[in-house]
């Protein structure tokens, strides 16, 4: 009997249906004080995270509530649930649990984990974001110092760009109806691997972004796979925010991205498809002069009725959320009132 560890993702669900997904590894790198090391230790760090090796075709089963399901991973040992709900749930976070006690190759292995999903609250408002370059400074642009930056720097090491905590924080309570704190759900879309996904969490704790659902990309387990990370082709950010959007039709969505890649050409094909869920769109200017066609991109997006901001401070974003009423008063003991936030920012 072997154990395998489970490495499961935050999950959501609307009133019908909830998904939830994971990977089956050998061994996945443990202990918090990883991402917190320094030099060689934390480069060694990043390396083990892009060894693991998956486990193929084990038999996964969920447990939420009075619901099991099973289903088996793929040959890169990752698994999806898409199940029915049997009953009524409140809006919030959730747990689930998966276990796998299986055969494969003549080994058994076992091994459970838990973690949560996230059922929107009515009149919500869902937030997908980009990751590298939107709000964590990544220099996507040069894959070199993209990689120099990821091997070199630890979770505490990385910052944020200025006031793009601040703009979440707002966002996380925007409301159509009735601003409530935390009542949005908010989604992480990246070309980065599922190597990274405990790194962008913890960076995201840190730094006090809003708890999120991550979308990210198949697992590497190669160091040759390393030197690619984040690149290649960026279709499969278009599907998951294709497949997103239909599953929460009755919401409106708010689309944030950065001109360094494909965001803004993505952001159009996808507002030309789904127009009445898009409220709003911003982009991260990274270069010292605005691109032309992400202004093309964004003056098309903007014609189908859809509101755009391309800014390279985000405190023009702030202003651009208030003035255009997807924010409203915040919580008083998250933010100050809405218009001394206002006022610093001009």
């Amino acid at each position: 009997m072997k154990r395998c560890d489970i490495k499961l993702y935050r999950g959501y669900a609307n009133k019908k249906e909830l998904v939830v997904f994971g990977h089956i590894i050998k061994k996945y790198p443990s202990g918090d004080r990883k991402y917190t090391r320094t030099g060689f230790r934390y480069a060694r760090t990043i390396i083990e995270l892009f060894s693991v090796k998956p486990i193929p075709f084990l038999k996964v089963v969920l447990q939420v509530g009075n619901i099991t399901a099973e289903t088996t991973a793929e040959e890169d040992g990752y698994f999806r649930f898409q199940v029915p709900l049997t009953e009524p749930m409140p809006s919030g976070w959730h747990p689930y649990s998966v276990t796998v006690d299986d055969e494969w190759n003549e080994k058994r292995y076992q091994g459970s984990a838990q973690e949560e999903f996230f059922l929107p609250y009515q009149s919500s408002y869902g937030i997908i974001s980009d990751i590298d370059d939107t709000f964590l400074i990544s220099h996507s642009r040069r894959s070199f110092r993209k990689l120099f930056v990821l091997l070199s720097k630890n979770v505490q090491a990385r910052k944020p760009f200025d006031d793009v905590v601040k703009h979440y924080q707002l966002l996380s309570f925007a409301s159509r109806k009735h601003p409530q704190k935390d009542s949005n759900i908010f989604f992480y879309v990246s070309s980065s691997e599922w190597n990274l996904y405990d790194m962008i969490v913890r960076f995201a704790e840190l730094n006090g972004l809003p708890k999120a659902v991550l979308k990210l990309r198949t697992i590497k387990s190669g160091l040759d796979d390393f030197v690619t990370t984040g690149g290649g082709s960026h279709d499969h950010k278009l599907r998951k925010i294709h497949n997103i959007i239909n599953f929460y039709p009755e919401l409106q969505f708010i689309l944030l991205g950065d001109d360094s890649q494909k965001d803004p050409e993505i952001y159009e094909e996808i507002c030309r498809q789904f127009s009445a869920n898009i409220r709003a769109v911003y982009i991260r200017q990274t270069r010292k002069r605005a691109k032309a066609l992400t202004v093309t991109n964004l003056k098309n997006i903007q014609e189908l009725g859809i509101d755009v901001c391309y800014f390279v401070h985000s405190n023009k974003a702030i202003i651009h959320s208030l003035e255009t009423g997807l924010v409203f008063q915040p919580p008083i003991e998250t933010l100050p009132p809405i218009a001394e936030i206002k006022d610093l920012l001009l």
